[in-house]
């Protein structure tokens, strides 16, 4: 179940964020480099599962370039929202509950990754700080 802080934050942005992170999902399953980079504001900071740290989009597209074709091959994952925190009206954390499945009958893995979001004045949320951290088995 899905907790949200503070209590009576608006509606169509807890909806948009729990989008925003189904297309994180949507992106790495079809191996979308491109629009999964679209998410990132420019001075982005991204902590990889294997700690390391990316600071801004071009360090992150170099990356995920270098990385997503091909990571998906024989794998999935899901993307569950466990948490959405409002730390001002235009920021926002997005607790994630991320499972890995090999297609293959391999034991599964997990991962607890945390977004920031920040909106921009366009309206747009975007992705300004992302922390993945794995879940020992």
């Amino acid at each position: 179940m899905m907790t949200v802080s503070p209590s009576d934050a608006p509606r169509p942005d807890i909806d948009r964020l729990v989008e925003l992170v189904a297309t994180v999902e949507s992106t790495q399953r079809a191996e979308d480099a491109d629009g999964f980079l679209a998410l990132f504001h420019d001075d982005a900071v991204w902590v990889t599962g294997g700690g390391v740290r990316l600071v801004g989009k071009e360090a992150i597209a170099a990356f995920t370039r270098s990385v997503l074709p091909g990571a998906m091959v024989g794998v999935t994952v899901d993307y569950v929202v466990d948490h959405v925190r409002f730390l001002t009206p235009d920021v926002a954390l997005t607790g994630v509950d991320q499972e890995y499945r090999p297609q293959d009958g391999s034991p599964s893995s997990r991962g607890l990754p945390s977004y920031v979001w920040v909106r921009e004045t366009d309206g747009r949320w975007l992705l300004a700080v992302g922390q993945n951290t794995a879940v020992p088995t």
